[in-house]
């Protein structure tokens, strides 16, 4: 699990539990040749909560400027591409579905993180707009920092 990863399961199980939800935000243990279809899971009754989310992590201090869905994303043996996977899983299960993007800004600078709905992402694929830009990134809602933890609220979440 990365560290992402892991804030941002700690970071919606703060909210959980300040708002009294049923609910619970996990990651599965990713076993070495078996598919992991998401890397977040929010399990609750609520339909607004139940929830996947996929992580991506790009070095903007490094000089990357877009995610590539080519670049960043996987292709299992079959040739099928981890978003259509992962839209074919949320289908499936009727998961609302996220991607969440950390922004590590380099030395000193910090790192921000945004959502896009998963509808959003697939749309752009389908479209064959291969990347998303950092700008286009920015222009979803934000994952606020506190401190050095994430401070999330999913009922932000739909809109840009």
């Amino acid at each position: 699990m990365t560290e992402f990863e892991r804030m941002l399961v700690n970071s919606l199980n703060a909210y959980i539990e300040e708002n009294g939800l049923k609910a619970i935000s996990y990651r599965l243990k990713q076993h070495r040749f078996t598919p992991q279809f998401l890397d977040v899971l929010v399990d609750s009754l609520n339909p607004d909560l139940y929830m996947g989310i996929e992580c991506k992590s790009i070095s903007v201090g490094k000089g990357a400027n877009a995610l590539y869905f080519s670049q960043h994303f996987t292709v299992d043996k079959n040739g099928i591409h981890q978003i259509e996977r992962i839209s074919d899983y949320l289908n499936r299960s009727g998961r609302r579905g996220f991607l969440a993007v950390e922004l590590r800004l380099g030395p000193g600078h910090g790192r921000e993180a945004y959502i896009i709905p998963w509808k959003e992402l697939e749309k752009e694929y389908l479209n064959q707009n291969l990347k998303l830009t950092l700008k286009e990134i920015r222009s979803f809602p934000e994952i606020k920092r506190e401190g050095k933890d994430y401070k999330v609220d999913p009922r932000e979440w739909e809109g840009k």
